[in-house]
């Protein structure tokens, strides 16, 4: 029903209408009726996926002057990212309803977030691309404080909010650089310029530089980490689940729309610089997680470990190595988004279960959840026949193929030393004495959902093959 302009946005424009019906009927409902934002929530997010059903995964159309585009990729993208935002709900449920914060503000800046990674996964523009990233991040910043009596949630706020900033200022100083230069700021018209010459223009370079800033901080990589293991232990639980997984898609989509698509003429000048920061995130991640005694500050280590791997994929230069990353980025949501699971799981009313003495002896308290955390930490490692194994070969195939030895070489040795810490998880799990007999969290839709997230990942580890044709087809 909309103008033909405006029928590729349909999808953000059913979320935005969903965002503004949640946020009435929240402002009336008293506490005891949370349960109706929450529902209300996972209907708009089903009714999003509808719309982006409607529009497909053939076929590609620009929009709204050339700054918005639907293809293949952002159908793909905008589905995965619904369902992952939907299973993070499910899980911060159990969670809320236990906490003394349990507020209809963390599904209504879900879903704001959730919007901005939308609209940044359609940019087609530096300046639409802009826009979304700026509405996700101020979404994340206010969920970060969302504990407004916990100083530590306070300080971790502040910090991702400072450096974010800088990143952003970062960013935008990047693009108008890059406007400068190629007198527009759509990236279909930037990459023909380039084409056309300039792409080693003094100008330009910098400008490239600026921006692989800018998307590093969005990734969490090293040098630009320092905010990722404060938010991962200051924040709630529910609001590091969400961090920690549904906006690495974005960051992938912006990489990918801004460095693939518009500035690859530039990719002698950036591949090398995604691969020097790929190596210092897996050997500061991997090595620094070793030594965490919080499980969620080695979950953020690890983190940034993962995040050097789909730099990789980048780093390689080919199409085989974005549809690795792209592959492996899909991957590590459904794998963080477990592992977060179980920590709420875990958790007691009004005590968060976020230290590793906490899973002693799971194995005994739950035999069935000890065996999906175990799924999820070999995954993490890269064993075979877990979705993690292949995500981290399919990375270091493309590296190898394009000649990139020392970078694979790099891959290999770094996922070694990670492993230690996964292990020493399934060790306190399995060898260690039970930390307590508290019960598990209840909930019948938590534990499904978990025991599915878990199952997913071994299925996808099996059956690897529709994945990895549907990321080729995205990228067709």
């Amino acid at each position: 029903m909309l103008p033909t302009e405006f029928a590729p946005a349909f999808p953000e424009t059913v979320l935005g209408l969903g965002i503004c019906l949640v946020l009435l009927v929240d402002l009336y409902l008293p506490a005891r009726w949370r349960d109706v934002t929450y529902l209300l929530a996972l209907v708009t997010l089903a009714a999003t996926a509808m719309a982006v059903s409607d529009i497909g995964l053939s076929g590609t159309t620009l929009a709204l002057g050339g700054s918005f585009v639907a293809d293949p990729l952002a159908s793909f993208l905008k589905l995965f990212v619904l369902a992952a935002l939907a299973t993070v709900f499910v899980y911060s449920r159990a969670y809320l309803q236990d906490s003394t914060y349990n507020k209809g503000e963390y599904y209504l800046l879900g879903l704001f977030a959730a919007l901005g990674i939308l609209v940044m996964i359609s940019g087609a523009s530096l300046l639409t691309l802009y826009l979304g990233l700026e509405m996700q991040a101020l979404a994340l910043y206010a969920m970060v404080a969302f504990n407004r009596d916990s100083p530590v949630a306070a300080e971790a706020a502040m910090k991702y909010f400072v450096l974010g900033a800088i990143a952003s200022g970062c960013l935008l100083y990047g693009i108008s650089l890059l406007y400068g230069v190629t007198g527009t700021v759509q990236l279909a018209e930037i990459a023909q310029a380039l084409r056309a010459g300039g792409a080693d223009d003094a100008v330009t370079l910098v400008a490239v530089a600026f921006v692989v800033v800018g998307i590093a901080f969005k990734f969490g990589a090293v040098p630009f980490h320092m905010w990722v293991p404060d938010v991962y232990e200051g924040a709630p639980v529910s609001v590091t689940l969400l961090v920690g997984t549904v906006p690495k898609v974005g960051a992938f989509a912006l990489a990918l729309r801004v460095l693939v698509e518009g500035l690859g003429e530039t990719g002698v000048t950036w591949e090398p610089m995604l691969g020097v920061l790929a190596v210092l995130s897996l050997g500061i991640g991997n090595i620094v997680a070793i030594v965490q005694t919080n499980l969620r500050r080695m979950l953020a280590y690890s983190t940034i470990a993962h995040v050097g791997f789909i730099l990789l994929g980048f780093a390689a230069g080919s199409r085989e190595g974005i549809e690795a990353a792209l592959f492996y980025t899909i991957v590590y949501v459904i794998m963080a988004a477990g592992a977060f699971g179980i920590v709420i799981l875990l958790g007691r009313q009004g005590d968060d279960a976020d230290e590793l003495d906490d899973l002693r002896g799971l194995s005994q308290r739950s035999p069935w959840f000890a065996l999906v955390m175990l799924l999820l930490m070999v995954s993490m490692i890269g064993v075979p026949p877990l979705a993690g194994f292949y995500a981290k070969w399919w990375v270091l195939a493309a590296l190898l193929d394009a000649g990139q030895l020392w970078l694979a070489i790099a891959g290999v040795l770094f996922s070694v030393v990670g492993a230690f810490y996964y292990l020493r998880v399934v060790k306190l799990m399995y060898f260690d004495s039970p930390a307590g007999e508290a019960p598990l969290r209840q909930g019948a839709a938590l534990r499904l959902t978990l025991s599915v997230n878990g199952l997913l990942v071994l299925a996808l580890g099996v059956f690897p093959e529709g994945l990895i044709e549907l990321c080729a087809r995205a990228l067709g």
